[in-house]
């Protein structure tokens, strides 16, 4: 089997589930219980969280533990509308975030806020000039991706935040779930205040992630109960996910130190390989991140590709796991005014740091004799 979908999930690291398996075993108190058994799990809890935030580069009290992208996304989103609203309802996004930013502001507009969608280059990346016009007195957050998930695209998180410093009152936040551990996001020193992570995107497990919330930054909660998580998140705290989450990023954390290389020079391998190809076409930039690949290949429906390859035991995907099942066209794509039939035939290819040079060579070599046999049955 070859994997190549690392950008919808990637496959828990055995230490990982041991970290996991361990702290359910024998730190299975509530954090919250006075007595001694439960003092331990909190402090395990916190123990966990202090690590993180080493990792992270920021405060301990400013990790958020929660259950992933989806909700880290929607927590910042939602969380600074609704606290900071009496200010202003004018909130910033681009065109091109992840679904569970999209449909977030998507919620807040049909509550009465008023959201600007920023345009983006054929490439993918946001329009700063229409961000600077863009920015008014009633606005309370901008929120921008650090790696487009389809594309791989880098946005100017760090202008972005120059710009920002300029407007003390609004909130950036930075969905950083497919940049964490392959690009560099310095947090404090870019002006971000809010940052998304999630687990099961490296190497950690489904349902685990933070939330980097800035000390001086106050949300309105969306789930209310408990003073769990610095009030902003009510509910026994998953302390077995929050002990392997932090496992997963501190793996992560040497792999990038030592084999950020490696990543890069699969991508330039991948990259160039499929530029020689006249089949298809490329759609992500080539100075991307160092793990995605999007190309089309027109005339051929992406399930179709996707399950002949399957068939072989490669793994890729079409778009982001969490819109895969809805309409042909890519609204990431469609929005870098990318034609129709690039739109309706992208294809991603996602890696890890697990992945090889061998890997890559093979799944070109079938992808080649894949096409070859499509073009055949078409012709």
């Amino acid at each position: 089997m070859i994997y190549l979908d690392n950008s919808a999930t990637t496959r828990p690291l055995p230490e990982v589930l041991d970290s996991f398996q361990k702290a359910a075993d024998q730190y299975y108190a509530n954090p919250s219980s006075v007595h001694s058994f439960g003092s331990e799990a909190e402090r395990l809890l916190e123990r966990s969280r202090k690590q993180a935030s080493s990792l992270l580069q920021v405060d301990p009290q400013e990790v958020v533990f929660t259950s992933g992208g989806t909700e880290g996304n929607n927590m910042a989103v939602k969380g600074i509308a609704f606290q900071h609203q009496t200010r202003g309802k004018h909130l910033i996004t681009s065109r091109i975030e992840h679904p569970s930013v999209i449909q977030a502001f998507g919620a807040l507009e049909s509550l009465g806020f008023e959201v600007t969608y920023i345009n983006v280059n054929k490439e993918g990346k946001v329009n700063l000039e229409e961000l600077k016009g863009a920015l008014r007195e009633d606005t309370t957050l901008v929120s921008i991706m650090s790696v487009n998930n389809e594309l791989g695209t880098l946005q100017p998180i760090k202008e972005i935040g120059r710009i920002l410093k300029d407007y003390p009152k609004i909130f950036f936040h930075v969905d950083h779930v497919q940049g964490i551990g392959k690009i560099d996001l310095p947090i404090k020193d870019w002006g971000i205040d809010l940052c998304t992570i999630s687990g099961h995107k490296i190497h950690g497990l489904k349902g685990t992630g933070a939330l980097v919330v800035q000390k001086y930054v106050s949300l309105f909660p969306l789930l209310h109960g408990g003073s769990q998580e610095s009030e902003v998140r009510a509910g026994t705290e998953n302390l077995p996910g929050a002990v392997a989450f932090v496992k997963a990023l501190r793996l992560l954390h040497e792999d990038q130190s030592g084999k950020s290389d490696h990543l890069r020079t699969l991508r330039h391998l991948l990259w160039t390989s499929l530029k020689k190809r006249s089949y298809c076409q490329i759609n992500s930039p080539r100075d991307g991140a160092p793990h995605i690949v999007n190309f089309s290949i027109p005339g051929y429906k992406p399930e179709v590709v996707i399950h002949s390859l399957g068939q072989k035991g490669i793994f890729i995907s079409t778009k982001s796991a969490c819109s895969s099942k809805q309409p042909d066209v890519s609204t990431v794509l469609k929005a870098c005014n990318l034609d129709h039939d690039l739109t309706t035939s992208a294809l991603r290819v996602s890696m890890s740091y697990q992945n090889n040079e061998k890997e890559i060579e093979n799944f070109l070599e079938i992808l080649d004799t894949t096409v070859e046999k499509l073009q055949q049955t078409m012709g």
